[in-house]
């Protein structure tokens, strides 16, 4: 049986699918529409926020970016937080500038926290150190204008310690002799039997200043099998000493005497200044190498001086001294059997990212009132 059909009904189904397509068409639309206008609502609300942050930010001195300042590649750590100039730009406008700045970041001591500089920063809250050592700072004074100071502790301490004993091996083996030998386009075969150096595992290893970084200098020490004396102004815990198998010494005149390697690593203080000076290096023995990874003033570079050329002692490695550096005509810098780095310790990628990330950690704490890490105050 065949069913007839006139067309008007396909017609009419056709017109009426259509028009169902039509409205989801405009639903679809719809939707997407007000989707785009939240989207867009979103992102205007998230570009004026990120505009409020921005204005928000705090200002902050810094020295310069490259030179001696601070490392381009890490200052990023900075501005994430802060609106940063340097000195330079800041002086070409004081008025303008000075009573916005709300921190100071000192890298490699600069710029400079003096009574001049403090007065033109009314609003300063923090001047925060870029390293251990404060004792470029009045601390006293900074403190007496309302300014909290702090350092960066611990986070310098694996990289210092990997120093001193780059500089104790380097110093031990005469490796740098080695290289310019070795390079020397006049140099004849054979051309090691005068590079002897002095055995490092096994020997005697003194260290003054049992701190964070001297204990990682011990726990280095470990590793070649080294005996390990150590002076401090409080004595470690049990534990620890046997942790680095480490004897204590209290008095520094028995460290002095006994050490294959008299390594110093201690803050500098009116009563660490001078504190290696002829009386002290005449008590090693002649063969002993002093390295110095603290400061400068902790040795009295005359009597060093002396002691080296007389034979007191066999050779010094020096990370710091002073002034920094040292003038070209200063007699270490031509002789022998002295290795010098210019106060390298802290100098690698990480550890100088970590230093600057404390340092923006401890300026934001106290400009937000909460409880600040890493604080100094004048003792």
């Amino acid at each position: 049986m065949h069913v007839v059909h006139d067309g008007t009904g396909g017609d009419v189904q056709g017109f009426t699918r259509a028009r169902m397509s039509h409205l989801r068409y405009v639903r679809c639309v719809k939707k997407l529409w007000a989707l785009a206008q939240r989207l867009w609502v979103f992102k205007t609300t998230a570009q004026r926020h990120q505009k409020v942050m921005e204005e928000e930010k705090p200002w902050a001195l810094i020295s310069e970016v490259g030179g001696d300042g601070l490392l381009e590649d890490v200052t990023d750590v900075l501005t994430r937080h802060f609106h940063i100039i340097s000195h330079r730009d800041f002086l070409q406008n004081p008025r303008l500038h000075g009573p916005r700045i709300r921190a100071v970041f000192q890298w490699n001591a600069q710029p400079v926290a003096e009574p001049a500089l403090l007065a033109l920063l009314p609003s300063l809250k923090v001047v925060a150190n870029g390293g251990v050592g404060v004792d470029h700072l009045d601390v006293g004074y900074i403190n007496s204008v309302g300014v909290k100071v702090t350092n960066t502790p611990a986070v310098v301490s694996s990289a210092t310690a990997d120093m001193a004993m780059g500089l104790l091996l380097a110093s031990a083996r005469r490796i740098v002799e080695g290289h310019q030998v070795a390079v020397d386009p006049k140099a004849a075969a054979p051309i090691a039997n005068n590079l002897l150096g002095v055995e490092v595992t096994g020997s005697t290893l003194g260290i003054i200043g049992m701190g964070d970084i001297g204990y990682k200098i011990a726990q280095r020490s470990k590793g070649f099998d080294m005996k390990i004396l150590y002076h401090n102004r409080k004595r470690r815990s049990v534990e620890d000493e046997r942790a680095v198998g480490a004897t204590y010494c209290p008095n520094v005149d028995e460290l002095l005497q006994g050490s294959d390697f008299v390594m110093v690593a201690v803050n500098l203080t009116p009563e660490t200044t001078g504190l290696i000076g002829h009386r002290e290096l005449l008590l090693m023995k002649p063969t002993a190498t002093l390295v110095n990874v603290s400061r400068g003033l902790v040795v009295d570079q005359d009597a060093l001086v002396k002691a080296l050329l007389c034979g007191s002692i066999r050779a010094a490695a020096l990370d710091v001294t002073h002034p920094e550096p040292l003038p070209r005509d200063h007699p270490l810098l031509s002789l022998p059997n002295v290795l010098i780095t210019p106060h390298v310790g802290t100098h690698t990628y990480a550890t100088t990212r970590r230093m600057v990330q404390m340092m923006a950690d401890s300026a934001l704490a106290v400009i937000q009132g909460q409880v600040v890490p890493n604080e100094v105050t004048a003792k």
